[in-house]
């Protein structure tokens, strides 16, 4: 069992950046494949990033491709979402999401491919 708490977001500008966080429990983080995900009001929760297990690969959606940089500190079992220039589309609620994966290259991108899911943090882009 792993839980999820994710921080770092908030009410900033467009053009400006912002650093989520995603701290998990247990001691197997590192066997767990990670992802974040954003869901804005009426909308279906779509996929932002993914990051193998192994931390050498990483997968992004076209809208946030060369934005954002996921990364984690297996060592601080923590995933992070760094965003950069920020744009007001970006509004929503983040999530991280884990599962256990066996091959240290994989990444996924599909929600129910993920067991674990944090609470949300919310980002908001103003205009």
């Amino acid at each position: 069992q792993v839980q999820l708490v994710e921080s770092g977001g908030g009410l900033v500008q467009a053009g400006a950046s912002l650093r989520l966080s995603c701290a998990a429990s247990g001691r197997t983080f590192s066997t767990y494949a990670m992802g974040w995900f954003r869901q804005a009001p009426g909308t279906d929760r779509e996929f932002v990033a993914a990051i193998s297990r192994g931390s050498g690969i990483t997968y992004y959606a076209d809208s946030v491709k060369g934005r954002f940089t996921i990364s984690r500190d297996n060592a601080k079992n923590t995933v992070y979402l760094q965003m950069n220039s920020l744009k007001p589309e970006d509004t929503a609620v983040y999530y991280c999401a884990a599962r256990s994966s066996i091959g240290l290259g994989l990444v996924y991108r599909r929600d129910f491919d993920y067991d674990y899911w944090g609470q949300g943090t919310q980002v908001t882009v103003s205009s």
